[in-house]
């Protein structure tokens, strides 16, 4: 019985450590530059409408951003028929070899 118990505290002590350290690393706002257009419409590679920004990488290669869906869907009018230079800014994830961005702010050049 004494072993349980001490097993379930080391348990119940690691979960809250490893809790703690994880949500300690906050992921950061980065801003991408390049052309925000329509993946199906401009770009070709979609079967459905979904807002992207294609920008360049450190390599100076073309990357192709998908927005979040609220991003997406929000933002999706104003570039679906014409693409748009602009920024985005918000948190990348990488997942398939699939980019994607949660995207906080959107600003179109003038």
């Amino acid at each position: 019985m004494r072993v349980l118990l001490a097993s379930l505290a080391l348990l119940a002590v690691s979960i809250v450590f490893l809790g703690g350290v994880q949500g300690g690393e906050k992921e950061k706002a980065v801003t991408l530059k390049g052309t925000i257009t329509c993946a199906k419409c401009d770009l070709g590679k979609e079967t459905t409408c979904m807002t992207v920004i294609v920008a360049k990488d450190k390599d100076k290669k073309d990357v192709t951003y998908y927005f979040d869906t609220a991003g997406s869907k929000k933002y999706h009018a104003k570039v679906c028929t014409e693409a748009k230079p602009g920024s985005v800014t918000g948190v990348v994830a990488t997942k398939d070899d699939k980019h994607t961005i949660t995207v906080s702010k959107v600003e179109f050049d003038k």
